[in-house]
Order: C-alpha cells, then sequence, then structure tokens
C-alpha cells in the first residue's frame, strides 16, 4: 500500500524524523487561512497529495509568500488534472494539499531504503544529488549512486552510517544527526514492513537534517501487524476493489472487457494470459478462493458486472477440496439472484466434472460452456465482441 506525502511524514515524525512545520491537510479553499496559521511564517509551501514523483515539475508543488498568493494558488490546485512522468499519461485529480511551512535548504541529498532481491535484504540507496529522479541520475551518472547494505536483525549499523555520511560529504557539523536520521528511517522501513522508504530530498538546514519529502509503500500482506497503517485509506484501490476486500475475495480490476472469476491465484493469472492470447482483454483478476460457494459467487459475479466496462464473464473453476457439482450448483443460485446482462462462458475442470456439467445444461440458464480453457477463452472474446 502506497501512502501519501502527509501520511508518511507523520509516521516518520512519531518516529524522531523532523520535517516541515505542517499546517495540516485541506480539500477546500475555505480551509487554507487555518492551515496558514498552523504551518507558521510566510513563505509557505502547497504540495499535491497525489500518489506520483515529479510534481514539482507539473506544477503540483507551489511556493507561497503572501496569504493572497497562497489562496489564488489553492483555488487553481484543488480539483487540477496533475500529469508526471509516472502517471504514464494519465491524469491525477488534485483533492488534497498539504501545506507546510517554507525551509531554508543548505542542501539536497536523496535517500532510499528498498529491498534487494538479490540479497534478501533491505538496501540503502543514497546520492549527494538530491532533488533528481533517481532513475535518470543512476542511469547517466552511475558512480554517483552509493549503496550500503543492511543486516534487518540490526539495522544500520553505527560505523555503516558514519561511512554512508562520508560519501556524502556531509558536514562534520551535522554527521550525528544524519547518521541518527539514517538509522531511524532503515528502522522504520523495516519495523513497518515496508516495500519502499524514499527521502527525495533528504536536506540539511542550518538547524540539522531534515525530511522534505516522502514516500512509503508498505506490503499490504503485513498490514495485520501494522494497526496504525491498517486504518488508513487504500489511496490506488478502486471502489469494486474495497468491496471485495471487505468480502476477502481477491480482486484487482484491470482495463478490459472480459471479466473473470476463477479460483486460485495461479489458475486466475493463467486464464488472464490465455484470454491475451486469444485476442482478448481481461477486466480483472478474481480470486474466488477454495471456498467458492454460492454466497462467494454471488458477491463474485455482483462486483464484475458493476464493472461497465464487462461485454462478457468467464467463469474457470478447477474442482479440487470444493467438487464441480457443488461449484455448479453455486452458480447456478448465484445466477438466479442476479440478473445476467452480459454473455457468461463456465468451464469447469476437477472432481464430479461432468455431474457439474449436467447441473449447468439443466438450470435452463442462457450461458455458454466450454471444456478447455483455450475454448473458454476463444468464446469468451467472441461473446465479448457481440
Amino acid at each position: 500500500m502506497k501512502l501519501l506525502e502527509h501520511e508518511a511524514k507523520d509516521i516518520l515524525k512519531t518516529r524522531g524524523v523532523p520535517v516541515p512545520a505542517s499546517g495540516g491537510v485541506i480539500s477546500k479553499a475555505s480551509q487554507l487561512s487555518a492551515a496558514l496559521k498552523r504551518a507558521g511564517k510566510a513563505p509557505w509551501v502547497l504540495k499535491a497529495q497525489v500518489l506520483a514523483g515529479g510534481r514539482g515539475k507539473a506544477g503540483g508543488i507551489k511556493l507561497a509568500k503572501t496569504p493572497k498568493e497562497a489562496a489564488a494558488l489553492a483555488k487553481a490546485m484543488i480539483g487540477m488534472d496533475l500529469i508526471t512522468h509516472q502517471t504514464h499519461g494519465q491524469a491525477l485529480k488534485v483533492r488534497e494539499l498539504l501545506i507546510e511551512g517554507g525551509v531554508k535548504i543548505e542542501r539536497e541529498l536523496y535517500f532510499s531504503v528498498v529491498m534487494d532481491r538479490k540479497s534478501a535484504a533491505p538496501t540503502v540507496i543514497a546520492s549527494a544529488q538530491g532533488g533528481m529522479e533517481i532513475e535518470t541520475l543512476a542511469e547517466e551518472h552511475p558512480e554517483a549512486i552509493i549503496r550500503v547494505g543492511v543486516d534487518p536483525n540490526v539495522g544500520l549499523r553505527d560505523f555503516a552510517a558514519r561511512r554512508l555520511a562520508f560519501a556524502l560529504a556531509v558536514p562534520n557539523d551535522r554527521v550525528g544527526e544524519f547518521c541518527r536520521v539514517a538509522k531511524v528511517l532503515v528502522k522504520a522501513f523495516i519495523d513497518l514492513d515496508c516495500s519502499m522508504l524514499e527521502i527525495n530530498p533528504l536536506i540539511l538546514t542550518p538547524k540539522g537534517v531534515m525530511a522534505l519529502d516522502a514516500k512509503v509503500s508498505t506490503d499490504a500482506n503485513a498490514a495485520f501487524r501494522h494497526p496504525e497503517l491498517a486504518k488508513l485509506k487504500d489511496h490506488e484501490a478502486s471502489a469494486l476493489e474495497i468491496e471485495a476486500k471487505a468480502a476477502d475475495i481477491s480482486y484487482v480490476g484491470l482495463d478490459g472487457n472480459i471479466g473473470c472469476m476463477v479460483n486460485g491465484a495461479g489458475l486466475a493469472m493463467g486464464t488472464m494470459d490465455t484470454i491475451a492470447l486469444a485476442g482478448g482483454s481481461p477486466a480483472n483478476f478474481l480470486d474466488v478462493g477454495g471456498g467458492a460457494d454460492e454466497e462467494r459467487v454471488t458477491t463474485a459475479l455482483k462486483i464484475i458486472m458493476k464493472d461497465k466496462k464487462v461485454k462478457a464473464i468467464l467463469i474457470n473453476i478447477f474442482g479440487g477440496i470444493v467438487k464441480c457439482d457443488m461449484i455448479a450448483a453455486g452458480v447456478v443460485a448465484a445466477l438466479k439472484k442476479i440478473k445476467l446482462k452480459v454473455p457468461l462462458v463456465v468451464r469447469l475442470q476437477g472432481t464430479n466434472v461432468e455431474a457439474g456439467k449436467e447441473i449447468l445444461m439443466r438450470s435452463g440458464i442462457a450461458l455458454i460452456q466450454a471444456d478447455e480453457l483455450w475454448e473458454a477463452a476463444q468464446k469468451a472474446v467472441a461473446a465479448a465482441k457481440r
């Protein structure tokens, strides 16, 4: 799960990472005056709260020197469509602004912690050239990138933090504070089960070291260990994904027009690939799970059919612990509760498959049966084109 900047900063601040004075988050221009007072004296920074980097270049970060200027900027920014190099041409609607007090910057550094798949451990990636796109910097000046491996059992050790500070040419009077902040950031990465923690820039100020920005992504599968994260809104999830999560159904919305209902994540991925090979495009990933009973099938179908892009549905079920005849009975019962508005293709395989097919055939429901996945995918693609 990706956190917005203000959420990440709130968490890091409680752990002892210095951040700019905050006036809070506003969603209406009328809330600006109070936010400016909380942020302190001018100048102020207005920052669009969206899950994308490159906001400054795209107009999502603005500096205001007077309340009048801040009001004009807030009015223009709230509701604006923001396109950055990380949004792949798609606009993100700006619904909230973070209001912060201005900070005197002496130097900008880049600091992040990521998971290194080769070592299966966290790795600090840092550079003395902060504020830049790290991908571009790594490509054009790889010598400017510093990597430090971290033992997750002990975190960033004192000597490693000092070596990093010296490599980044941190002034002697800032080394102690830099090391403290670096160790806190690495510990936060480990404690919160993060997949990425990025501070760009991590700045040197007359008073010390400060996180001017913060991007944090956590492992959603570890949310049960972190109540403070579990209560946060998933800003990337759609309404259908939130509904599916509440029903304990694994669902991810996609851009295609063929709805998929499958039991098993591997089979679901294979089904999506087969649809693509057949010339179609899946509208979702949906793993209904091993217990595909009437209630779960009904909920899953309702979620799929709420997606207006769906022009056909493919149900691909392997009967193992839950036998095919039980699954077929669940599908029939579900379809008696739901008005089917698009063609439905059903493919069953596994235990009691013949009994399951018989149940579907005698149901009187207008559906298309298939024996093999390739056949089912071809029929679904053809049905979606009608």
